[in-house]
């Protein structure tokens, strides 16, 4: 029976190969799409992203059922936690200047199976924005004309009464998706001017809503009449930011559009900073309007704006506020269309997805097929199915996606900077890196033998420390984490830190309540967990990271993708039980394709090195320097040209 239990070193190499991390080319900026995007155009691009479904949509619904007036703190904690995220992506994005997002970002510096789970959730959370804000333009469109779409869908069509679908099939919202579609395939430089007008018209309707909404605002619908400022207490004010960051996902659609911008390692960073301030301001400025304009539990979450203006009286104000609404959210479909196909190309590109999704269109340099194929998919999501369930379901995925990414930032932060693996056909022989051949006395790789093969002589009275190694402060304490590859140790502290992250939030949300802890063990497991997380932090701090890049790096690594890793969790935790279970039935799926197609189809495949028959002898000296005898056992069928068949090479001190 023991004969067919897989052996230790089989085991190994099945985990390297899901973990192994994407080699980049030397010249990011090479690329098959068009590189014709400005810092403006990205910038737009993130606010018709963002400002649209959050304000046309969320704030109505997160104030009437979720937390009430205290919509406002609710936006502004989203908009805290989403800055620690987008200051990762900004990073990142400038650094790695590829489409992709947080599927590339976890690809180049966590591992090859996280990276296909976070771009499979990824896809989702992008057909869904899609498919939510296409019923919410619907809806707004409806409202224009008294409902006589639906009342007309209803009477000739029929109604549903199922679980998580819609009342009445939305043909006006699958057919808007398709138009949409349309236009993204015709090019970059379409989808960019057409996002221009409808942001423009947009930002109009916003100075609009803001000068109209303080002039008609009541501060009485805050007092203890009307229920308060925060009816729901801090638990309503809390889930409702977990249900906000779907207004934030817009900056997520600046990165996975690097690899068409002009300059990338600015133009990134710069879009996002300047759309998330915008977007921002006014997600909470429009709350604090419309929840002054009428009694926060009187909104209709369908469209609560236009419907608030209706009911002071001001129908020509209602109007145009629904006009301007539909032209917001085209510009959300056009951001959402323009990045799922950009992931799946790229998730196609590094043979994880199937291969059809990464040709691209000679003429209009864009990858039609996964925009015709995701776009009929978000019609059909969008015909059938329910908004708030789509919305709950979206914010799971882009907190995961959040989380990964601020993790990466810190792996990749104290990783040495790689080089691409040799030729296979020099695979037998010594490769040193290039800046630490033999002659530099302090690092030599042998790659035939293991990638991690260290023939370490090292000087360390020097000062210059690599990225991932002990600080020369710390190493008289932790003499023991030197002798650690430089960044494993890193490594190993970031996943304490995600484990103490998860445990801790745990025991914040259902401690008192599911789990009813007593008083002593709900603090003494606060007070542990606490502990851990702490230690983890301070243990990567007590590592080199890289300094002096050229490109834009976040501040206060890792304290501030420490605090967007935890406020994540704490955020996924606050969502419903059937969201999660939604989440892991898809993740089973995703789990799926990538063990039926992904794995064996996965470049990295083509750059391991076939294996090599090596032996390697190691005498160590009293003076602790070390001698290596490495045997190379060339393959009687292939001798190397000009050698005999065995090659003997001595590396003497």
């Amino acid at each position: 029976m023991a004969r067919w239990l897989p052996r230790s070193a089989d085991l190994a190499r099945f985990c390297q190969k899901l973990n192994r991390v994407k080699t980049l080319e030397d010249d990011m900026m090479e690329t098959s799409f068009n590189r014709c995007l400005s810092t403006i155009d990205l910038t737009l691009l993130g606010i018709g992203g963002m400002v649209g479904s959050g304000l046309y949509v969320l704030t109505g619904t997160v104030a009437k059922e979720i937390a009430g007036p205290a919509v406002i703190v609710s936006f502004i904690i989203a908009g805290f936690a989403s800055l620690l995220a987008a200051l990762c992506y900004a990073e990142f994005g400038a650094r790695v200047p590829k489409t992709g997002s947080a599927y590339m970002f976890t690809y180049v510096s966590v591992g090859e199976i996280w990276a296909f789970l976070i771009g499979w959730n990824v896809l989702l959370e992008y057909m869904i924005g899609g498919a939510a804000v296409a019923r919410a333009w619907s809806g707004y469109l409806d409202s224009i004309f008294n409902h006589k779409i639906k009342n007309f869908t209803e009477t000739h069509v029929g109604t549903w009464q199922v679980p998580f679908l819609a009342h009445y099939p939305d043909f006006l919202a699958a057919a808007i998706l398709l138009v949409a579609t349309a236009f993204i395939s015709f090019g970059a430089k379409v989808s960019s001017w057409l996002n221009h007008v409808f942001s423009a018209i947009s930002m109009g309707v916003i100075l609009f809503i803001l000068i109209m909404g303080f002039v008609l605002a009541q501060p009485k619908n805050w007092s203890a009449q009307e229920g308060g400022f925060a009816p729901y207490g801090l638990s309503g004010i809390m889930a409702g930011t977990a249900t906000c960051f779907y207004a934030f996902v817009g900056f997520d659609v600046i990165a996975a559009s690097s690899e068409e911008a002009r300059n990338p390692q600015r133009a990134v960073p710069r879009a996002i900073a300047f759309s998330l301030g915008l977007a921002t301001g006014a997600y909470i400025l429009v709350s604090v309007v419309l929840t002054l304009m009428v009694p926060w539990h009187t909104l209709n979450p369908d469209s609560a704006l236009a419907d608030a203006f209706y009911r002071r009286g001001y129908a020509w104000a209602g109007f145009l506020v629904a006009a301007g609404s539909i032209c917001a959210m085209n510009t959300v479909l056009l951001s959402n269309l323009f990045s799922l196909p950009r992931i799946v190309y790229a998730m196609a590109e590094d043979g994880l997805f199937f291969q059809v999704f990464s040709r691209v269109h000679p003429r209009t340099q864009v990858p039609v097929i996964g925009i015709v194929v995701f776009g009929l998919l978000m019609a059909l999501l969008a015909l059938v199915f329910d908004l708030e369930a789509l919305v709950q379901f979206l914010s799971i995925g882009t907190l995961l996606a959040y989380t990964f990414v601020a993790a990466s930032v810190i792996v990749l932060r104290f990783q040495q900077q790689k080089v691409d693996a040799p030729a296979p056909a020099a695979a037998g022989r010594p490769s040193p890196e290039p800046h630490e051949g033999p002659s530099a006395g302090e690092l030599k790789e042998y790659e035939s033998f293991s990638d991690k093969l260290q023939l370490v002589d090292r000087d360390k009275s020097k000062e210059h420390r690599e990225p991932g190694q002990l600080k020369a402060a710390f190493e008289p304490y932790l003499e023991f984490l030197s002798d650690f590859y430089p960044g494993e140790v890193v490594t190993v502290a970031v996943v304490t830190l995600m484990v103490s992250s998860i445990c801790l939030c745990s025991i914040l949300v259902f401690g008192s309540t599911h789990l009813h802890l007593p008083t002593w063990s709900y603090s003494l497991l606060l007070v542990l967990f606490s502990l851990g997380f702490l230690l983890s932090l301070l243990l990567i701090w007590a590592h080199e990271q890289q300094h002096g890049t050229q490109t834009f790096q976040i501040p206060l690594v890792p304290l501030s993708p420490a605090l967007s890793i935890i406020l994540n969790v704490y955020l996924m935790l606050k969502l419903s039980y059937m969201t999660w279970l939604r989440f892991a039935i898809w993740l089973l799926l995703g789990l799926l394709v990538y063990f039926g197609y992904g794995i064996w189809h996965s470049k990295e495949n083509l750059r391991e090195p076939r294996p090599q028959r090596v032996s390697a002898r190691y005498v160590v000296f009293p003076s602790g320097s070390l001698e290596e005898r490495v045997q190379a056992v060339q393959p009687s069928s292939q001798p190397a040209a000009g050698l005999p068949d065995t090659d003997t090479e001595d590396c003497k001190r």
